[in-house]
C-alpha cells in the first residue's frame, strides 16, 4: 500500500465517487450534532468516522479550516491531516492495492476555535462502500482537561507555548487506554477547565467550569443538550482538579461539595457504570495530597450512600525523565506510560482481558 502525501483535490473531483456524511455505512463515535445530517457538527477530540470500501483511494471533505485529524488506513501508521482555512477536500490515500480498505478518522484537536464538521467522503468511481467494522461492546467516557486532550504533546520541550499543530489527542493518555482495551469511547474535554474553578480563575469558583458545561452536544453551544442515552459507557473516567488546584487559590470545601455534585450527577445519565476518580500526573506535593485528600473523601460519601461503583486511580506524577510537552504538559513517552498505567486499573476493575 501507498499513502500519498495530501493534497487538494478541489479541480479532480469529476472521477470521484461523493459518499455523504449520513450514508448508514460511516460508523461516528462521539458526541455529534445531526442537526444539518449532510454536515455533521462537533467540538470535541476524539470524535471519528469509520467505514470499509472496495477501491484504491480515498479523500475527506469538511467545513473549511476544521483543524486536524488523524487517519487511520488499514494497518499502516496513522498519520495527521490539516485542513486550513482555504481546505475543504483533502486526498488521503491513492494507489491503493484495489479491494477492501479499512478507513477511520479521529479528531485531534479541541475544535471549540475550528467548529468543524464532517462533509463526507470521496472513493473511485468504479469503488463502493461496504458495511462498517463491527462496534466494540466495550465502551468508555472521558471527562477531563489538556491531559486528556494531548495538549502540546507534540512539542520538543516544555519551554514551547501551546499551539494546535502540536495538539494531538489521538496520542494522549486516554486515546492510547482505549485502544489499548479495544474500546470505543466518547470525550468531554477542554484544556484548562476544572470541576469548580477553572485556570486561574476565582476561589469561589467558575460559572463555566466542566460541571455546567457537560450536557452540551457542542461546546460553544448552549442550546443544544446531549442525549445521554445515545452512549451509555461501562466506564466513566474523569479526570480534573489540576486546573482547580492552579495558583494555589483554591478551596477544598468548594472542590469536595462540587466534585460530590458531579458524581452523584453522572450517575443518575449512567446508573450501571464504574465511575473512576484519577489525579493526572501534573499535580505533586501539597495540591495532589490536597486532592488526594478531597476525592477519597467524595468517594466514602458515595459509598455511604450505597454507591460501590466509583473508584480512585492515580497517576504516577511526571518527574521529566520522559520528556514533557507544551508548557510542561505530559509528553508522548509519559502519555504512554499512563496508558499503560490507566488500561491495567480499568483491565483489573472491569474483568476485560
Amino acid at each position: 500500500m501507498s499513502v500519498m502525501l495530501i493534497w487538494s483535490i478541489q479541480n479532480v473531483l469529476a472521477d470521484k465517487l461523493h459518499v455523504s456524511a449520513n450514508d448508514s455505512n460511516i460508523s461516528y463515535c462521539g458526541r455529534i450534532s445531526w442537526k444539518n445530517p449532510e454536515s455533521p457538527a462537533f467540538t470535541y477530540p476524539g470524535v471519528s468516522a469509520e467505514f470499509m470500501f472496495e477501491g484504491s483511494e480515498v479523500g475527506m471533505k469538511v467545513k473549511p479550516g476544521s483543524g486536524y485529524f488523524m487517519v487511520e488506513i488499514d494497518e499502516e501508521l496513522p498519520f495527521k491531516v490539516h485542513f486550513a482555512e482555504n481546505d475543504s477536500v483533502l486526498m488521503l490515500a491513492e494507489g491503493l492495492d484495489y479491494g477492501v480498505h479499512r478507513v477511520k478518522v479521529v479528531y485531534a484537536v479541541e475544535g471549540y476555535d475550528f467548529k468543524p464538521e464532517f462533509r463526507g467522503f470521496f472513493i473511485d468511481s468504479i469503488g463502493k462502500m461496504l458495511a462498517p467494522p463491527a462496534r466494540s461492546d466495550r465502551k468508555i467516557e472521558f471527562i477531563g482537561n489538556s491531559m486528556m486532550c494531548g495538549y502540546g504533546i507534540e512539542a520538543d520541550n516544555g519551554k514551547e507555548d501551546f499551539s494546535f499543530a502540536t495538539e494531538n489527542h489521538y496520542y494522549s493518555f486516554v486515546a492510547q487506554a482505549a485502544r489499548m482495551l479495544h474500546a470505543d469511547y466518547n470525550a468531554m474535554l477542554r484544556s484548562g477547565y476544572g470541576v469548580y474553578r477553572n485556570y486561574g480563575g476565582p476561589r469561589s469558583g467558575s460559572d463555566n467550569c466542566i460541571p455546567n458545561l457537560y450536557d452540551r452536544t457542542l461546546f460553544y453551544d448552549a442550546e443544544e443538550k446531549w442525549n445521554f442515552a445515545d452512549f451509555q459507557p461501562d466506564v466513566v473516567c474523569v479526570n480534573l482538579c489540576t486546573n482547580d488546584m492552579s495558583l494555589d487559590d483554591y478551596d477544598l470545601s468548594l472542590l469536595k461539595d462540587a466534585y460530590f455534585k458531579f458524581i452523584k450527577r453522572l450517575r443518575g445519565y449512567y446508573p450501571n457504570a464504574k465511575i473512576v476518580m484519577l489525579t493526572g500526573c501534573m499535580l505533586w506535593g501539597e495540591r495532589l495530597e490536597n486532592v488526594k485528600k478531597v476525592l477519597d473523601e467524595v468517594v466514602s460519601k458515595v459509598n455511604a450512600d450505597g454507591d460501590n461503583e466509583v473508584y480512585r486511580f492515580d497517576m504516577s506524577p511526571q518527574t521529566g525523565a520522559l520528556g514533557y510537552g507544551a508548557d510542561y504538559h505530559p509528553s508522548r513517552r509519559q502519555a504512554n506510560k499512563m496508558a499503560k498505567e490507566l488500561s491495567a486499573y480499568l483491565t483489573k476493575i472491569t474483568g476485560w482481558k
